[in-house]
């Protein structure tokens, strides 16, 4: 096990890495719920709701405004969201060009840095 100091966004973490030779697997832990499964297939020219890339939150913050909602066309670069971090408004903009599959989070919800915010297809 080794020790490291990492510094993120000014705090400082103490973390304790293990490092694994090949021999061992790793730990996978088993979703606590599995999908349900249908027998009929989507549509191929309509993503499944929530399905595709999706645009995580930078920081921790609070959605301020919604700009998109599900079904709208994005350019990759426009803006879907706003979030307030730190007293500032920051710009969250669409990682590629595609349609909206799902809007994972509403104006007045708070974030955590890597939340996924909305998923594009």
């Amino acid at each position: 096990m080794k020790r490291f100091n990492i510094t993120v966004n000014g705090k400082a973490y103490d973390v304790a890495v293990e490092e694994l030779d090949g021999s061992a697997a790793p730990a996978v832990s088993a979703p606590v719920s599995a999908p349900a499964q249908t027998s009929a297939a989507p549509a191929a020219s309509a993503p499944a709701a929530g399905a595709g890339e999706k645009v995580n939150a930078p920081m921790p913050g609070t959605v301020l405004d919604v700009k998109v909602s599900v079904g709208d066309t994005v350019s990759k670069g426009q803006v879907i969201m706003i979030l307030e971090a730190m007293k500032m408004e920051n710009d969250i903009v669409a990682s590629c060009d595609g349609k909206v599959t799902s809007v994972l989070a509403k104006k007045g919800d708070t974030v955590n840095s890597g939340d996924a915010l909305a998923t594009i297809g």
